[in-house]
């Protein structure tokens, strides 16, 4: 089965390949649904178009996605000639209106069904397949039996199917809930994820002046924090969506978040050929934590590792950020219809991503700045008078951020570029992880964080500090992320980080 993961912009795309996916799905920019997303852009192609030379043997797909409007179609027709400089495998369409154009101008690119337009049957599929595609990426409210009946009836189209990450609450994700809320259409890629938002529960209040007037009350604050309230439509009697009032959150219709990766094996044998994880707005750390997951869990299932090599790997992706986790409709639709209090969460942060090991030549010229700087310094202070060493010493003291401590060579050790994203600092409980390391621990010992244009030794950085990392861990291999532990974090308790 091939492992598809998301890619919001080329950093992701990268991460997806060298943390295992088999192909990536993107989007380029106002034609996703997406829009949120960093999404593809300008003289993005260059770089997308050298991750393909570097791996030759994974696949992009592209979502154009959206219901189009006569506006956009032209705009679509436009914009033809800079998507042709894309090396796309495969577009993700929902608009029938936009197939023939494709298949015109993109003769050697696959067609295959969004999830958006809800294939749930073999004849469905049938008629699909007569248009011309070649994959279908079923609704995600199919059984796995459905899939399986269609997967017999249709033999040679290949069933795509979502196994892990958000879930919308409305039919096939085809929701009207934001666009009537704030004017923002999902269909148009510009979902608010209006049923996540942080709702406050009001009562009629009796106050002088306010007889018609809706506040909020700690009475009902109370009823909202019981897990008393739900909702319930006329018609559909035994059938409750529960309202839960939380520290900074109220959840109403949130779906909780799917997660397949102790079903492969099911999925397998019902037919799926490709696993399709959710996520083009999560984070580059999520999209490879999640797809190291899937990927060393089919590596186990088809026999390449034991069960024992994977799970460590498989373990850690319960500490991704995620909301509780279902199965969704695949075995029992009651799975489904259980939403959800709280937002997701992790014990981790990322902190900083490494890069390409610095040249001998670029290596020694830190150093030489290092020392150049430290030699003017040592002769700047030599020149003063005893009064005034003392009061520079005392501004050291005072101020050591201002007055950094210099590199120096280290026997064994190695620089690495080093982007910086959140803070990182003495206090930092720091692991290494990669597309085969679990997790490693980093201590301060074994590293300091250099900046590259003084030779400067850093106290701390966080994102926007020019930095590298002079180590002796070896981080040669692509991919290499450093996390932190989250001190917030508290197991169980999901956290609301806000929207």
């Amino acid at each position: 089965m091939e492992l598809l993961s998301p890619a919001g912009n080329v950093e992701k795309l990268k991460y997806c390949y060298i943390y295992g996916a088999d192909a990536s799905y993107i989007g380029l920019k106002n034609f996703s649904l997406r829009v949120k997303a960093d999404n593809f852009y300008e003289d993005e192609y260059k770089k997308v178009c050298e991750l393909k030379k570097q791996f030759p043997q994974k696949k992009l797909h592209c979502a154009l996605n959206i219901s189009f409007h006569n506006s956009e179609i032209d705009r679509l027709i436009q914009n033809l000639p800079y998507f042709k400089q894309y090396p796309i495998d495969a577009f993700i369409v929902q608009d029938l209106g936009i197939v023939p154009l494709l298949q015109k101008e993109f003769p050697d690119a696959q067609l295959h069904l969004s999830t958006q337009a809800s294939c749930m049957n073999r004849e469905a599929v049938k008629v699909y397949k007569s248009l011309g595609f070649s994959r279908v990426v079923m609704g995600r409210e199919a059984s796995l039996k459905e899939i399986a009946e269609i997967k017999d009836a249709v033999p040679d189209m290949e069933i795509e199917c979502f196994v892990h990450g958000a879930m919308c609450i409305a039919y096939a994700g085809r929701c009207l809930m934001s666009a009537y809320l704030n004017g923002r259409s999902a269909q148009s890629g510009f979902c608010s994820h209006a049923c996540r938002w942080d709702y406050d529960i009001l009562a009629k209040g009796n106050e002088e002046g306010c007889e018609e007037k809706s506040v909020y009350s700690d009475e009902a604050r109370a009823v909202a924090q019981s897990g008393r309230l739900v909702l319930r439509e006329h018609k559909r009697s035994d059938e409750y969506f529960p309202v839960y009032e939380g520290e900074n959150f109220t959840a109403v219709l949130s779906s909780k978040d799917l997660c397949m990766i102790e079903h492969l094996a099911e999925l397998k044998k019902a037919g799926v050929d490709s696993l399709k994880i959710e996520g083009r707005m999560k984070s580059a750390y999520y999209v490879a934590m999640i797809t190291r997951a899937y990927r060393k869990a089919l590596d186990a299932l088809d026999g390449k590792i034991t069960d024992d090599e994977a799970k460590p790997f498989v373990d850690e992706l319960y500490k991704a950020s995620h909301r509780p986790f279902t199965t969704a409709f695949y075995f029992n639709k009651a799975n489904a219809d259980e939403t959800v209090c709280g937002a997701s969460d992790s014990p981790y942060n990322l902190v900083a991503q490494v890069g390409e090991k610095l040249s001998e030549e670029e290596e020694n010229n830190v150093l030489q700045k290092a020392h150049t700087l430290k030699t003017e310094r040592e002769n700047e202070y030599n020149s003063l008078c005893e009064k005034a060493k003392i009061a520079w010493d005392k501004r050291v003291e005072a101020l050591p951020d201002k007055h950094l401590k210099t590199a120096e060579r280290i026997d064994g050790w190695k620089m690495y570029e080093l982007t910086a994203l959140n803070m990182i600092d003495d206090k930092s409980e720091l692991e290494i992880v990669t597309p085969d390391i679990v997790s490693e621990k980093l201590d301060q010992k074994d590293f300091v964080l250099i900046n590259p244009g003084t030779g400067e030794i850093y106290n701390w950085v966080c994102d926007g500090h020019k930095a590298v990392i002079y180590t002796n861990k070896d981080l040669s291999v692509q991919g290499v992320l450093i996390r932190a532990k989250d001190e917030g974090y508290v197991e169980g308790q999901f956290r609301d980080p806000g929207r």
